[in-house]
């Protein structure tokens, strides 16, 4: 969870006749779930970017360290493209998906197994033609006819001259060890970007919101609103005699109507101490730490729309 630091590269044949080093960035395209994160959670072997059935719920540029032998991924999960609702928000999800394609070694470009729409075709429109592109036909394992697979892979092959197919499920590990070989045939010879054992280049307060954000969406459904979001107002690290290491976290929802603050709260308030149960136990997991997490829920309508606010809350 820290900050990036150098790591000393080997030089170009390594002492003792090791490997050189490989390092580069791999951006994960692709429309509103479609398994981006899902398919950087597994490549890095670790949750580091959230999940749940909601479109839209990875907001920031995320990334992923899965160092491997000689070779470093850097992979870089981006928000789904947005093509509805200009607002200042969905503006500031596609800088992010922008931003990433723009400047990487090799981008992965995540589409669901015999499916191709509008969305899809917004997001392969942003490819630049410099940069190779793999074709990742994710959900396989739910695509209901596999002959159809063959026909619709020379379709795409059509629409954009992919470097690679490769047809997987993001939750079979084996189709995920297979992805790696194919990514690093694309990264330069040079010195690692990150320690060896670092997983990604964000702060644990970040991931705190994160993961009190994926519970939020997952214990809620469709009913409330994806504008919903989490600012963590205070993070902090406290001396303990009974506990290796302790965190303290304050959290607030924000949402856009009283009604959905109701919705949050729950009856007696029964939803937020659940939000707030799970959040704790995966966050405890993460940081390998006892955690103290308070949970608020403020009202701020209109937020997605008013700039400011949305740089104010994180967003770049």
């Amino acid at each position: 969870m820290n900050s990036p630091s150098p790591h000393p590269g080997l030089p170009p044949e390594g002492e003792g006749g090791s490997p050189a080093q490989r390092c580069g960035l791999v951006a994960i395209v692709g429309k509103p779930n479609v398994g981006k994160s899902t398919l950087l959670n597994a490549l890095v072997g670790q949750k580091i970017s959230i999940t749940s059935s909601k479109a839209q719920t990875t907001r920031h540029r995320i990334t992923g360290v899965r160092t491997q032998g000689a070779t470093q991924f850097v992979f870089v999960d981006t928000p789904g493209f947005q093509t509805r609702h200009g607002s200042a928000l969905n503006r500031s999800l596609n800088r992010a998906v922008t931003g990433a394609i723009s400047d990487v070694d090799v981008v992965l470009f995540v589409v669901e197994a015999g499916n191709f729409t509008l969305g899809d075709a917004k997001v392969l429109s942003l490819l630049k033609p410099d940069i190779p592109a793999i074709l990742v036909a994710n959900k396989l394992d739910v695509l209901h006819r596999r002959g159809d697979l063959a026909p619709w892979l020379r379709d795409m092959q059509e629409r954009h001259p992919f470097a690679e197919f490769m047809p997987i499920s993001a939750k079979n590990a084996k189709d995920i060890e297979r992805v790696l070989p194919v990514c690093e045939k694309y990264l330069p010879q040079q010195p690692w970007f990150y320690a060896e054992d670092e997983l990604t280049d964000r702060s644990e307060r970040f991931m705190a919101g994160e993961m009190v954000r994926e519970k939020l969406f997952r214990l809620t459904g469709d009913e409330l609103p994806y504008t919903s979001t989490v600012v963590i107002e205070e993070f902090k690290e406290e001396p303990s005699p009974k506990f290796k290491r302790m965190v303290r976290i304050a959290a607030t929802i924000i949402v856009e109507r009283d009604s959905h603050k109701a919705m949050v709260i729950g009856e007696g308030g029964e939803k937020l101490k659940r939000i707030g149960t799970e959040a704790r136990t995966e966050l405890e997991r993460l940081f390998d730490a006892k955690v103290f997490l308070q949970m608020f829920v403020k009202v701020r309508s209109g937020w997605a729309d008013d700039e400011a606010r949305v740089r104010s809350f994180g967003y770049e």
